[in-house]
């Protein structure tokens, strides 16, 4: 039996609109492409009412289409990705001496586990990681939060292992630089 008459779009927005506007925007990170993602979502869902099976909860399969459209923006971003590091600065051969070791090398960190216990300190990082593009962002969060294999970040971003590289690799970069600035120095900067 098809659940598709029991499919009400009418309720979906009272029923589910804030919930799947807080996971979007948790994925997303800006207002205004979290509200884009959901109203495509309900758009994409009003379309495509008829073939809902009923498999499952009507607010699972909201939910898949909405991971469906944050996996487009993230694709249609990647294709407009810039190349510069974080807060606009380039990485570059002056920031390396001539046997590879860093010109300018780390802040003392001191004893970086004791920061993971701080709550401060998540609250400064998480500062830190938005400062980054939302490519290079992104990439962080899945290979290192998530642990999503790199073939499969690359498979939903729709970018090269290369390039998923290069974003780790600024992602780092750009932590590195805020956290020395913002976190371990004397006075931070937030």
């Amino acid at each position: 039996m098809s659940s598709s008459c029991s499919v009400d779009p009418e309720l979906w927005l009272d029923r589910y609109g804030d919930e799947l506007y807080r996971y979007a925007l948790s994925l997303l990170g800006k207002e205004s492409d979290a509200e884009d993602a959901v109203q495509e979502t309900f758009a994409s869902a009003i379309r495509s009412r008829n073939s809902f099976s009923g498999n499952s909860s009507e607010k699972t399969w909201l939910f898949g289409i909405l991971k469906h459209k944050v996996v487009d923006h993230f694709r249609r971003e990647s294709r407009y990705l810039f190349v510069e590091g974080f807060d606009g600065e380039e990485v570059g051969p002056s920031d390396f001496l001539e046997n590879g070791k860093w010109a300018h090398p780390p802040a003392d960190w001191g004893d970086p586990d004791r920061c993971l216990e701080n709550k401060d300190f998540w609250k400064v990082f998480d500062e830190c990681l938005k400062r980054l593009s939302q490519g290079v962002s992104r990439v962080f969060l899945l290979k290192m939060v998530e642990e999503v294999p790199v073939e499969e970040i690359c498979r939903e971003l729709g970018i090269s292992p290369e390039n998923c590289g290069v974003r780790m690799h600024r992602a780092r970069l750009g932590l590195r630089k805020c956290l020395e600035t913002r976190w371990f120095s004397k006075e931070p900067e937030f």
